[in-house]
C-alpha cells in the first residue's frame, strides 16, 4: 500500500514535529513517521523535558532538607524523600507534553505514522509497524530529522542497569549510594546534580583536563567551584578505560593525562559506585535509515552533509537537527526545521548560528549566546567587557540567590554585542535577551539604554551593559 504527501518527515522529535507542523502552514500535506507512539523525540520523553522535572524536583527537597527555607523565615519540619511520587510527577509532566503534540498534528492536519521509517527509494519511506507490517509513502520532500543516540566509549558496556545513560538515569528505582558520572557535560553535570541532591556521592569523570571548554572561561570558573561546593566530586583529565558489574556494584578503571597523554601508561586508577552513567555525548541516529545506500553523504563523524539550505545530495531530501554538524539542541533542530520547510515552500528560511544559547540546567544555571572571551582572543578580536554581580541586586537579594553575574561582550570598534554569558538565577530566561541582541546586531549601548522593570533580575543584564562603556551605577 502507498499514501502519497508533500512532505515526510521521518522523526518526531522538536526538529521534526516542528517541521511538520509548519510545512502543514504553509498549505503542504505531511506525514510524519516515528517508531514511538508517545510523540516528541528525545527531548520530551527521555531528555530535555524529564531531566528538567526531576532538576526541579529534586531543588525544591534540597532545600527544604538543607534548611535553605530558614532565611526566608520558614521552618520545617522532617523532610522525606518519596522517589515513586518524584518520579511519577516527571511521568506525568512528559505524559501531558506528549499528547499535545498529537494534540497539534491533529489541530494542524499532520498525518503519524508509528513505525521506524526506512529511506527505499527518491521520495519514498518504508514505514515498518512495531508488529513487522509494512506501507510506503511517497512525497516530493523527505526531511530527515531523526536526532541522535548517546555515544559510548571502549571498555564500557551498557546494560542497561547497573551501567546506562541518561534514560536509565531518569528513572532510578532507589537513590544511589554512590553514583560515577562518566564526562562532564551538560547531560552529565544536570543528572549529576539531580542525584546529588537526592542523597547521592557523585563522581564525575571528564576526559577533558578543562572544565566546560565550550563555556567561557570565566563563567566556567564560577561553575566548577559551584558544582564543587554542592559535593560533586569533578576529576579531570582522565580517561575511562572500563566499567566491570560484580553484583549491585560497579568498578570503573581509569587513567590520569586524559587529552594530555594521547598514549597513556600503566596509571590506572579505580572508583566503585552502585551505578554508572554514561554521559560522554551523543552521535547521529541514522543507522537502518538508508540513506547513506539512497546517496546521501555522511561526513567521518556521521553526520548528514547538507547545503545553506539543508538540502542533501540526494535531490528531494533534507536534513536537519542532531543528524547534521553543530550543536546538538532541540531549539537549534526547531529553527532548522522551520528554516527547510519554508526553503521547501520558496521562502527565505533563515538561522543565526551565532544567536543560538547553549544552557545548563543546573543551580546556578549556565547559559552563554555567541563568542567567548577565550574565542575572540584566539580570532584576534578587539573587544569590550562589562560585568554585573548578582550579589549587587535587589530582586537577587530579595530571593537569596546572589552567586553569579551577567558577562557581556562588545566589539571594541562598533560596541557590538558579540557575546552574552550568565551563571546564576533564572540565567535561562536571561540568555534570551543576548539571543535577541546578537540577532538584531544590537549594541551594548542599545541594552544599556533600554528600560529594564525595577526591581528585576533583568537589570543585571543592564548593568553588565553599562559596565561595556564604563558607567555601571549601582557598583
Amino acid at each position: 500500500m502507498s499514501t502519497s504527501y508533500d512532505l515526510i518527515v521521518i522523526g518526531a522529535g522538536p526538529g521534526g514535529y516542528v517541521a511538520a507542523i509548519r510545512a502543514a502552514q504553509l498549505g503542504m500535506k505531511v506525514a510524519c513517521v516515528d517508531e514511538n507512539t508517545a510523540l516528541g523525540g528525545t527531548c520530551l520523553r527521555v531528555g530535555c523535558i524529564p531531566s528538567k522535572a526531576l532538576l526541579e524536583s529534586s531543588e525544591r527537597y534540597y532545600e527544604a532538607r538543607k534548611g535553605a527555607l530558614s532565611e526566608h523565615g520558614i521552618s520545617v519540619g522532617e523532610v522525606t524523600l518519596d522517589l515513586p511520587a518524584l518520579l511519577a510527577r516527571k511521568d506525568k509532566v512528559v505524559s501531558q507534553l506528549t499528547s499535545g503534540v498529537a494534540f497539534l498534528f491533529k489541530k494542524n492536519g499532520v498525518t503519524p505514522h508509528h513505525g521506524r521509517g526506512r529511506l527505499v527509494g527518491e521520495g519514498k519511506v518504508e514505514v515498518t509497524s512495531a508488529e513487522g507490517s509494512k506501507e510506503v509513502l511517497t512525497a516530493k520532500h523527505v526531511l530527515i530529522a531523526t536526532g541522535s543516540v548517546p555515544a559510548t566509549i571502549p571498555g564500557v558496556v551498557l546494560d542497561g542497569d547497573r551501567i546506562g545513560t541518561s534514560t536509565e538515569a531518569l528513572s532510578f528505582p532507589q537513590v544511589p549510594e554512590h553514583l560515577v558520572v562518566i564526562g562532564a557535560g551538560y547531560i552529565g553535570l544536570e543528572m549529576g546534580s539531580v542525584w546529588a541532591r537526592l542523597g547521592s556521592k557523585v563522581t564525575v569523570l571528564e576526559y577533558m583536563s578543562e572544565f566546560l571548554p565550550a563555556i567561557d572561561t570565566e563563567i566556567a570558573k564560577l561553575a566548577h567551584r559551584a558544582f564543587t561546593k554542592q559535593g560533586l566530586q569533578i576529576q579531570l583529565g582522565v580517561r575511562v578505560t572500563g566499567a566491570r558489574v560484580e553484583g549491585d556494584r560497579v568498578t570503573v578503571t581509569y587513567e590520569e593525562g586524559g587529552d594530555q597523554r594521547p598514549n597513556l601508561g600503566p596509571n590506572q586508577r579505580t572508583v566503585e559506585g552502585d551505578r554508572v552513567l554514561v554521559a560522554t555525548g551523543r552521535r547521529p541516529n541514522t543507522e537502518g535509515l538508508g540513506a547513506s545506500e539512497l546517496g546521501v553523504k555522511l561526513d567521518r563523524r556521521g553526520f548528514i552533509e547538507v547545503d545553506d539550505h539543508y538540502r542533501t545530495a540526494v535531490p528531494g531530501v533534507w536534513a536537519i537537527g542532531d543528524v547534521i554538524p553543530g550543536p546538538m539542541l532541540a531549539h537549534k533542530a526547531e529553527e532548522e526545521g522551520v528554516a527547510a520547510v519554508e526553503h521547501m515552500a520558496g521562502l527565505p528560511g533563515h538561522v543565526n548560528y551565532d544567536a543560538i544559547p547553549g544552557i545548563i540546567y543546573t543551580h546556578p544555571e549556565v547559559a552563554g549566546v555567541g563568542k567567548t572571551e577565550q574565542q575572540l582572543r584566539a580570532d584576534g578580536v578587539p573587544y569590550k567587557k562589562g560585568t554585573f554581580p548578582f550579589s549587587a541586586n535587589g530582586r537577587a537579594k530579595a530571593m537569596a540567590e546572589t552567586d553569579g553575574m551577567v558577562k557581556i561582550l562588545a566589539h571594541a570598534e562598533t560596541d557590538r554585542i558579540l557575546g552574552f554569558h550568565v551563571i546564576g538565577p533564572h540565567a535561562s530566561d536571561l540568555a534570551a535577551e543576548g539571543a535577541v541582541a546578537v540577532e538584531f546586531s544590537a549594541s551594548a549601548e542599545d541594552l544599556a539604554r533600554s528600560v529594564h522593570a525595577h526591581p528585576t533580575l533583568s537589570e543585571v543584564v543592564k548593568e553588565a551593559a553599562l559596565a561595556v562603556g564604563g558607567r555601571v551605577i549601582h557598583m
